[in-house]
C-alpha cells in the first residue's frame, strides 16, 4: 500500500490501484496463466500498480482537460459565468432551462453523444462501443451536436412574457 500510496496523486486511486493490480494477479493464477510462480508475485504487483496510476493519471489529466475546455466553450457562449453548467446563480435556472429544451431539440443521435461526453465523461471510444458506432462517427456527432448547440442558444428566443 506504501508503494501505491507514492505512486498515485490520492488514497482513495492508491486503494484502487492496488485492488486492480491483486485482482490481476488473481486472475492470471486462477486463469494459470502466472509465469514465475510465488516469488514473481511481488515484482509483478508492483509494476502493475505502478501502470495503474500512470493509467489513472492521465485518464485525470485528460477528464480535467476535457472539463476545461467544456467551461471555456460554455464561457464563449456568454451562457455560463462560472465552470458548472448547472449550477445555481442570479438566472441560473434559466439557463439550464434553455440548455436542456436545446438539447430536447436536438436529433438524438446528437443528444446522446454530447451527454455521454460531457455528463457522463465517458471517451469517444466508449461512446462508440456504447452505440456501437466507430470512434470518429462519436467524435463527429458531438461536434456536430455542440455546434447547434452553439446556434440554438445564440439565437434570441421571443418569449410571451416580454
Amino acid at each position: 500500500m506504501l508503494f501505491a500510496r507514492q505512486q498515485t496523486r490520492n488514497q482513495e486511486d492508491a486503494e484502487d490501484a492496488l485492488q486492480e493490480a491483486l485482482v490481476k494477479l488473481a486472475r492470471k493464477v486462477d486463469e494459470g496463466t502466472f509465469v514465475g510462480g510465488q516469488e514473481a508475485w511481488l515484482p509483478f504487483l508492483f509494476t502493475q500498480i505502478r501502470r495503474e496510476a500512470i493509467d489513472r493519471g492521465r485518464k485525470d489529466d485528460r477528464r480535467r482537460k476535457r472539463e476545461e475546455t467544456v467551461v471555456e466553450d460554455a464561457k464563449s457562449l456568454g451562457e455560463f459565468e462560472t465552470g458548472g453548467w448547472f449550477e445555481e446563480h442570479e438566472n441560473g435556472g434559466e439557463r439550464a432551462e434553455l440548455l436542456e429544451q436545446a438539447l430536447k431539440e436536438l436529433p438524438e443521435k446528437f443528444s446522446e453523444v454530447v451527454v455521454m461526453k460531457i455528463w457522463g465523461e465517458r471517451t469517444f471510444d466508449e461512446i462508440g462501443r456504447i452505440l456501437g458506432i466507430s470512434l470518429n462517427t462519436a467524435a463527429s456527432r458531438y461536434r456536430y451536436g455542440i455546434e447547434a448547440l452553439r446556434k440554438k442558444l445564440a439565437t434570441p428566443r421571443i418569449r410571451g412574457d416580454i
